[in-house]
């Protein structure tokens, strides 16, 4: 056993009560499920102390509250799930006077606003589409992997998992390639923010980093509005919304481009990347399986590091009532924090949960997407991202091990997604 499988292999926190759980800490994020469990078992609707907010962590409670959009509403404000209002409120000024103040995205909309705004990826995002990217995701996903297979290393997340979806995502906006990283860095400021772990200066800095990407885009929102091409964003930017009278003005625009393209288009299939290729180097028996019958085992694979390590694990509603579960009564606008990662171990519905079971007959019926009206839009892009990266994978490599001493196999701080930073493999390509 390597010292890097020893890091990994170390006990997590186990909170022996709720008292004990703070979700908010860098630790318990680093394996988050022992806590899961417990609440899971001791407090199922659990008020966080430190947030404030409820969370849900049942699998067939979070199904109740995904599928309720009556009583669970997802219109809300940033400022909801903001801890401290007068720092949000700074925060929204500096929008206002930089550049333009991010308008509420698909996640954050109920119905009709949201079915409006929604269909206008229908386009882009329906199967037929999706189809038609495939061919794409399958060339990328082998390019990327002959560009490292004669060095016999790479560091798996940069090199692989970062690339593939943000490169398809970035074509379908009218992005240039070589612009990926630059657009990587913002979409990770984004992402720093939405996690909830920065200080007030880290913040103003997330801030300031999507202000330069608003910057950078819109000279393109301006020349598609003159000039349209078939691009996702010429779409955005030109169709007309019937139920709204007009089309997306520029806070709406910008906050699609972030939330709802960059990172709802790359951020769940980069991090499912990395975590499915570290659980396999963990259960070389998975490896040797999946490597034995690809045809078979990919699909459930695929689906099994979805629900295992949940690039998204968690996000909000707010409730539009009073409501009580499990004793516990929700007061009518309070922030519910839905735990899709806790739900997604649950052994009331999955059967020895923290396993991964290429064999598992109901491991499609993870929540990592959501369900109902807000049910991820790219999730069949994801999967036929995952489906590629995973098969390009077996089809070079022949065997492979994490790199002695250049692992930690950690994660980045965040409240709300699981992210790798890295992840150096060694391997003998195959013949």
């Amino acid at each position: 056993m390597t010292d890097v499988e020893v890091n990994r292999m170390a006990d997590p926190i186990r909170p022996d009560s709720p008292e004990e759980v703070n979700l908010l800490d860098v630790e318990t994020q680093e394996c988050p499920y022992p806590a899961y469990k417990m609440l899971r078992d001791q407090a199922p609707i659990w008020k966080d102390p430190v947030t404030g907010f409820y969370t849900v962590t049942r699998y067939e409670d979070l199904r109740q509250v995904l599928m309720d959009t009556e009583a669970f509403s997802s219109d809300r404000s940033v400022e909801d799930t903001r801890i401290n209002t007068e720092r949000s409120r700074r925060m929204k000024q500096l929008y206002e006077e930089k550049g333009w103040l991010p308008a509420a995205t698909l996640a954050a909309r109920d119905d009709p606003d949201h079915r409006a705004l929604r269909n206008l990826f229908d386009k882009t995002f329906r199967a037929g589409k999706i189809k038609e990217l495939d061919g794409d995701v399958e060339t990328l996903a082998y390019r990327l992997i002959d560009a490292f297979i004669e060095d016999g290393h790479c560091d798996w997340v940069r090199q692989f998992a970062v690339p593939l979806p943000l490169i398809i995502i970035g074509r379908q906006m009218g992005a240039k390639e070589e612009d990926i990283w630059q657009i990587k860095a913002w979409t990770d400021a984004w992402v720093k923010r939405l996690g909830m772990m920065q200080t007030e200066e880290e913040e103003r800095w997330s801030v300031e980093m999507e202000l330069q990407q608003q910057h950078y885009f819109q000279p393109i929102i301006e020349r598609l509005r003159r000039e349209p091409d078939n691009s996702l964003l010429s779409d955005l930017v030109n169709t007309f919304i019937p139920e709204w009278n007009r089309t997306l003005n520029e806070n709406e625009l910008h906050a699609e481009l972030t939330g709802d393209t960059f990172v709802g288009g790359s951020e769940t299939s980069t991090n499912a990347l990395s975590a499915g290729i570290m659980l396999l180097a963990e259960d070389k028996d998975s490896w040797v399986k999946l490597k034995s019958d690809p045809g078979k085992y990919l699909k459930t694979f695929s689906e099994e590091v979805l629900r295992l390590e949940g690039p998204v694990q968690g996000l909000f509603r707010v409730a539009a009532r009073d409501i009580e579960m499990h004793g516990v009564t929700i007061p009518k606008g309070a922030v519910i924090n839905t735990r899709y990662a806790a739900a997604n171990r649950d052994e009331r519905h999955f059967e020895n949960p923290d396993k991964l079971d290429l064999d598992r007959k109901n491991a499609g019926s993870h929540l990592a997407f959501g369900s109902g009206i807000h049910h991820c839009l790219g999730a069949p892009l994801a999967r036929r991202e995952l489906y590629w990266g995973f098969k390009a994978f077996v089809d070079r490599i022949d065997d492979f091990w994490l790199a002695p001493g250049r692992n930690k196999l950690r994660h980045q701080p965040n409240f709300c997604l699981r992210a790798l930073k890295e992840l150096h493999i060694e391997f003998t390509p195959r013949k």
